[in-house]
């Protein structure tokens, strides 16, 4: 067997299945970073936002409401006196129109006395109370503005099961796209001779910081 011939058929493997990789590495980086795409800049406008929290402050408009139960629909409550249960279909539609507000199947808080609904949401804080004798209703709403919202979407706060399973999905986008860039610098590095040097520049500086000045 010739072996120059022997050489030149490995290096020929060689560069097919390097050439394989590149495209199936720089196709799964491109697909996962076109999916990041809009979630990595809300997350990263968000990170600065609530890293400057105390220097970024909104004005809360808070709205107060009284309305009062209709006698028929109060009669529905029923005679539970304590736990947590949903309201009742027909009160629930009725406050959802009345406060134009999302009621649901959220769970409320029993008592003998009242009945108290809490209604948290990304950038808001609401309740809804309901007097078991005379029917009345207290409803109060707080809002905090855009970037409190959008604050508190990048933490997960009261933004539901849809958009928790968002960040998950969102997460393994990114890992994706991490490790897949983590191989391309592997398979470039060999012409790009400060490829790990900066790689690991940006290990060190983060591990640094954490180290001399986080106490």
């Amino acid at each position: 067997m010739d072996p120059t011939r022997t050489t030149t058929t490995d290096a020929l493997g060689g560069q097919q299945r390097r050439g394989f990789w590149l495209r199936t590495l720089h196709q799964w980086h491109w697909i996962s970073s076109a999916i990041c795409l809009l979630g990595m800049l809300l997350f990263t406008i968000t990170g600065i936002t609530l890293n400057h929290a105390s220097r970024i402050e909104a004005e809360p408009q808070v709205v107060n409401r009284t309305l009062t139960l209709p006698v028929p629909l109060l009669a529905t409550l029923g005679k539970r006196t304590e736990g947590n249960a949903s309201l009742p279909v027909g009160i629930a539609d009725w406050l959802a129109r009345e406060l134009d507000t999302s009621i649901g199947t959220r769970e409320a808080e029993w008592s003998a006395e009242e009945i108290y609904l809490p209604l948290p949401g990304p950038g808001r804080d609401a309740w809804i109370s309901i007097d078991r004798a005379s029917g009345a209703v207290e409803y109060e709403r707080t809002d905090r503005g855009w970037i409190s919202y959008l604050n508190d979407l990048h933490k997960g706060r009261n933004a539901g099961a849809a958009w928790s399973w968002f960040i998950d999905l969102f997460a393994v986008a990114c890992l994706v796209f991490c490790v897949t860039g983590l191989f391309l610098l592997q398979l470039h590095a060999r012409q790009r001779r400060m490829t790990w040097p900066y790689v690991g520049l940006g290990l060190v500086i983060p591990v640094l910081l954490a180290l001399l000045f986080i106490h």
